[in-house]
């Protein structure tokens, strides 16, 4: 990849910025000597850079800053981009792999541990866990499998003990309450000695996709919708009439009624 002209380099600079990065950075392991902001570096530098990258001559790095989980997330996108512009990606394939261990929490932009995924997954360790490790080491027993990038299933173990799922919901800061209320008929379920459980939810129109060789999920969904979650086919959402509000026990008390 070093011997790309700059052209390259100043094309994928520019797929980061219309993607609201900011810039995309490189160093390229060039036959007659470091190039892009090599120059910036000095030799002490670039020569940990190598080690620390395992860097040899036809390499390339990219640099991008910005917040770790918005750059992370580019960064997969950057991967692909990439494997398409050099033709590194297998054609005509389908190669499958388990992502495993997700995260049970995560920290949201305020600070606050809440739940990464599913809030009703098992996490690993049980309570123990729950107890004895920081919230964001604790893993779950979630799982996707993908093909070609591409998640078609995800599941998980339920956790299916109320005094864990108790204590998983207030380490997210929800009381008993909170889940008695939200949660009333798993939870009730749960306390009568529903047996261990889990399962995956297959995305069907995503294997079409694959199938169909296309690049975009909306190409195989009948009724996609649009920037605005309408779906214009079926003119939904619509408004509703009185009588079916009634007919489901739903009563809207808007500002305009008080």
């Amino acid at each position: 990849i070093a011997d790309k002209p700059r052209s390259f380099f100043d094309k994928m600079d520019a797929y980061a910025k219309e993607a609201g990065m900011g810039g995309m950075a490189y160093v390229a392991m060039a036959e007659a000597g470091p190039k892009g902001i090599a120059r910036f570096f000095s030799e002490d530098k670039m020569a940990e850079m190598v080690k620390n990258f395992e860097l040899a001559q036809g390499d390339a790095i990219f640099f991008m800053v910005g917040d770790e989980e918005k750059v992370s997330k580019f960064a997969g996108y950057t991967r692909t981009k990439l494997g398409e512009e050099l033709e590194l990606i297998e054609k005509d394939a389908f190669r499958f792999c388990w992502i495993v261990d997700f995260p049970m929490y995560e920290l949201s932009d305020e600070g606050k541990v809440e739940f990464s995924h599913n809030p009703f997954s098992m996490p690993q360790g049980g309570m123990d866990d729950l107890m004895n490790k920081n919230p964001l080491d604790i893993l779950a027993y979630q799982y996707d499998i993908v093909c070609n990038g591409v998640e078609l299933s995800s599941g998980a173990i339920r956790n299916h003990r109320p005094e864990i799922m108790y204590k998983a919901f207030e380490i997210a800061g929800y009381g008993p309450d909170v889940v008695d209320n939200k949660f009333g008929g798993m939870i009730n379920a749960f306390k009568f000695g529903a047996p261990p459980h889990g399962g995956c939810a297959p995305g069907v129109d995503r294997m079409v996709m694959l199938l169909a060789d296309e690049p975009s999920i909306r190409e195989v969904i009948l009724f996609p919708m649009n920037g605005k979650a309408q779906d214009l086919m079926m003119q939904a959402p619509n408004v509703v009439s009185e009588a079916q509000l009634k007919e489901l026990h739903i009563k809207l008390d808007s500002e305009e009624k008080k």
